[in-house]
């Protein structure tokens, strides 16, 4: 028995037609004249007895049924005959019906079954698409009839200085009118297309900008909405709005949306490797929906994600699953899949990364406004008479006033609606810059290969070695009220993972010290003896809800730089300023709070730094940082035309082609700067101040897995990999690496590599490693002279060999192991993953490798020549005997 929330709805009276009644009508013998042989057979052919349900496909069962429902009901809604008395109803009778209600007609027509279907003329054509348009009407649908025709013809790529977007906004609109006048998702999935068919990068910043100007004048209210979307997330890092999404979720969605099966959607994967690539093919092989997609708006799509961001607690899986489903459904398309898909999956893959959507911004804002705004804006046509490089100069001040913008506040929630009140000038700066407890961008340093490049790049100059720990980077917030905030690197909220450093916050603070913002290194560390313990230690900690009783991993902060105090931003001021006021105003506590260790230094005093290193090493630390210490040179070090002398830099640059009368000017570079333009090609000022976002070379580090020459190499064996995402989605990465076992005669997993592949490379190796290869040949191949040594024709396994030993998740294809590699790493670490040297160094764990790089192909090496687990473990004893302790054995980070 059904319950009251199951219970069926009334029909009021009007009776439902089901699949019986249009088949108990064809089941009919109908009499039919001798002239009409057609019929008869169409009448045969639709006999109820003579339907072979298993020999249609379901596709043209559908669309048979499709055509004779709408024909019997244009039959049913067509007049009666009047012409033949035979065939005319009695006047009384046809004025009562006149009369009736509507649904009592149709009952009428039921009852009578009226042949409708059979007494239909044979030349009128059935046509499967009847149902489009009805409203209230279940009925086949194409998926593709309405693709947005009028946005895919915008030139988007064309250059900014020629594109007019009110050329296009009047015929949008009048399409945006029925989504309450926001811009479709077509829009942005255009915008998408172009960018992802080129390598320009001039012409990736221009279709961003043209699209964001149509935004911009069109529907301003969509603009933040498009820069999330294209910039493939919906929140800044330190907010925590995470999709949650798994790869079940888009192929449950796939499967119901496209009638996929699991064999055919793994088939498709293993293909293209792309999730958007297999929602781009299913989507293309669907022809009909029974649901009309409605039109998705950039808007929609976007509250959309964070619905799905937002959906907590029980019953949150099955909310996300079915917005997903609608997301995938309402896609017109194939290509509006694709992106929708890769936007679910957070790989979106257009080349258009934060720099580029930061440059596109600042050009769009000075080419337009939204409808009601003051601010000024460029005059095209006359930016369209510049040279190149005026271009550039008229360009650069406002990339850097927005990059500026979003290095110190790094929200396009603040920045986006603040361009569409004041567009791009000085006081944005003012309105979007430093703030409390919102982390800026870290500034990064150069890289070096080894020492001597380090001097010759800080040639003249003053500059500081320090410490480069092998820890997390922290940057502290504190303000007047006592309220820390801890982000790392990459911008995340880390306060709940260190509570001991929150509270040791007040005890730091000097005389006259009310709010800062501090950066520093967190290393865990020995409290007793005050050594230094390995990054693996300190990723043992959880991560988040810790309570300080719990805490059994000590830490310590190693500060290096203040870039905030009292209210005031100390980034314009040299790096020998900020140190001192660090040092002076901050109360250090051994083993808790201190200064990184450092020695000040210049390019002649070789040994010294040399020693540095060396030490630096044998306290566990990943090598030093250099860095410049005042904006301007030591003149005790400048040459006698009083410069610094630079090493000598060949420009590769090619001549630029002279441009004709009357051509518009091709955009400069994405990232040219009007400091970058540069007569007689010096180099670049060296400054010693905080430059949020960037890698300059006012800051080098030196660390020992950079300099190959000075690190070992171990010999290993690709035996297995993953497919690729994003980028290397046709590729193999990672790949599984492994050493032998000489007494076993087997393979020991190592470790994971994904680093020092060229994409070249990658090509060669899909190509060798290419399980579909050779299939179509087996034939031929199994009657060649030479049998091929390897157990497969493509050099790959259907499965993993007895004689590997590995225990962590299952790759997505195992190799025939046949070359060896030589790669470089950063340490040799324990781990409870991989089984390589176990039981020469701990009887429960084997040895891995941290941040390992492919070096070489050995050509010259057999898999029996390979690096053994013998000479693994000397690595790791080599290893503690330079660090002069033995680490404990924890889980590392793969």
């Amino acid at each position: 028995m059904s319950t009251p929330s199951k219970r069926r709805k009334k029909n009021d009276g009007q009776p439902a037609r089901g699949l019986d009644y249009f088949f108990g009508k064809q089941a009919q013998v109908k009499p039919q004249p001798k002239d009409e042989p057609k019929i008869e057979a169409q009448e045969t052919e639709l006999k109820h007895d003579d339907l072979d349900h298993d020999v249609l496909s379901d596709e043209a069962l559908a669309r048979k049924l499709q055509a004779e429902w709408d024909e019997a009901d244009r039959a049913a809604s067509a007049p009666a005959p009047t012409s033949s008395p035979s065939k005319a109803a009695p006047t009384t009778e046809a004025s009562e019906e006149a009369a009736l209600p509507e649904h009592i007609k149709q009952e009428s027509d039921i009852k009578e079954e009226t042949p409708t279907l059979i007494s239909a003329p044979a030349a009128a054509p059935i046509n499967p698409f009847a149902g489009l348009g009805k409203k209230n009407t279940l009925s086949l649908q194409s998926a593709t009839a309405d693709e947005d025709t009028i946005t895919y013809d915008i030139p988007f790529d064309q250059s900014p200085l020629t594109f007019d977007p009110q050329k296009y906004i009047p015929e949008l609109k009048k399409q945006w009118v029925t989504d309450n006048g926001h811009a479709t998702y077509a829009l942005l999935t255009h915008c998408f297309v172009m960018v992802n068919s080129t390598q320009s990068r001039i012409k990736i910043v221009d279709t961003l900008v043209n699209t964001l100007r149509v935004i911009i004048e069109g529907d301003p209210q969509s603009l933040l909405p498009a820069v999330w979307l294209a910039t493939n997330s919906i929140s800044p890092p330190y907010i925590d709005m995470e999709l949650g999404l798994g790869g079940s979720a888009i192929s449950k969605a796939l499967k119901k949306v496209c009638g996929l099966d699991s064999p055919g959607l793994k088939k498709l994967f293993d293909k293209y490797g792309d999730a958007g690539d297999v929602a781009f093919e299913a989507k293309k092989r669907q022809s009909l929906t029974l649901r009309k997609p409605k039109p998705l708006t950039i808007k929609a799509v976007f509250e959309s994600l964070v619905k799905i961001a937002n959906a907590k607690g029980h019953g949150s899986v099955e909310v996300k699953q079915r917005l997903v489903e609608r997301l995938v459904q309402d896609s017109r398309g194939a290509e509006e899949s694709r992106y929708v898909v890769r936007t679910l999956v957070q790989h979106l893959r257009i080349g258009a990364v934060k720099t580029t959507m930061l440059i596109a911004l600042s050009r769009a804002f000075l080419l337009s406004k939204p409808p009601g705004a003051d601010f000024p804006t460029k005059d095209r046509h006359g930016l369209a008479k510049l040279s190149k490089q005026q271009l550039a100069e008229v360009y650069s001040p406002a990339e850097e006033i927005v990059k500026a913008c979003f290095a110190r506040r790094p929200n396009y929630n603040d920045l986006v609606p603040t361009l569409l009140e004041i567009g791009v000038t000085e006081e944005l700066l003012l309105r979007c810059g430093l703030a409390m407890h919102i982390p800026l961008r870290p500034m990064l340093g150069g890289i070096t290969r080894d020492l001597g490049e380090m001097l010759t790049k800080l040639f003249g100059r003053e500059f500081t070695c320090e410490y480069k720990y092998d820890g997390q980077r922290a940057q502290v917030h504190c303000d007047p009220s006592g309220k820390v905030t801890i982000f790392s690197r990459h911008l995340e909220v880390m306060t709940d993972k260190y509570p001991d450093l929150v509270a040791l916050v007040p005890k730091i603070r000097g005389e006259g010290v009310e709010s800062f913002i501090l950066e520093g290194e967190v290393v865990a560390l020995d409290r007793a003896t005050g050594a230094l313990l390995p990054f693996q230690t300190l990723s043992n900690r959880a991560r988040k809800d810790v309570a300080i009783s719990s805490v059994t991993v000590d830490v310590c902060l190693f500060s290096f730089d203040l870039m905030y105090l009292n209210g005031e931003g100390l980034m314009d001021r040299p790096f020998r300023e900020r140190r001192s006021l660090l040092r002076s105003l901050f109360v250090e506590i051994p083993h808790h709070f201190t200064w990184v260790k450092s020695i000040d230094a210049v390019s002649t005093d070789e040994e010294a730094i040399a020693e540095f290193y060396k030490q630096a090493l044998a306290d566990k630390c990943e090598g030093f940082m250099a860095k410049v210490l005042d904006n301007l040179p030591n003149p005790d070090l400048l040459d006698e035309d009083g410069m610094p002398k630079p090493p000598p830099t060949p420009s590769k640059r090619k001549r630029a082609a002279k441009p004709k009368p009357g051509d518009i000017p091709s955009s400069p570079p994405p990232e040219a700067e009007t400091a970058a333009i540069k007569k007689g090609g010096r180099r670049k000022a060296l400054l010693a101040t905080y430059e949020p976002d960037k890698r300059l070379d006012s800051w080098l580090k030196v660390k020992k897995d950079y300099d190959t020459s000075a690190s070992d190499t171990i010999d290993l064996i690709p035996i297995a990999a993953w497919h690729g995402t994003g980028r290397k989605c046709n590729w193999w990465s990672p790949i599984l690496l492994a050493c032998r076992n000489p007494e076993t005669g087997g393979l020991e997993a190592v470790t994971k590599c994904m680093a020092g592949f060229s994409d070249a490379f990658y090509k060669a190796n899909r190509s060798k490693y290419d399980p579909d290869a050779g299939l179509e040949d087996e034939d031929e191949d199994e009657e060649a002279e030479v049998p091929t040594p390897h157990p497969t024709k493509n050099n790959t396994l259907g499965a993993k060999p007895s004689y590997i030993s590995y225990r962590g998740p299952s790759p997505s294809i195992w190799f025939s192991p046949q070359e060896v590699w030589e790669c470089a790493f950063a340490d040799v670490t324990l781990s409870p993953t991989y089984t390589a040297a176990i039981g020469l160094v701990s009887e429960e764990r084997g040895l891995s490798l941290r941040f390992p790089r492919f070096l070489k192909v050995r050509e010259d090496k057999s898999v029996d020549e390979a690096s053994t687990g013998d000479f693994l473990a000397r690595l790791w004893r080599k290893q503690e005997d330079r660090g002069g302790k033995v680490e404990e054995e924890v889980e590392g980070e793969e």
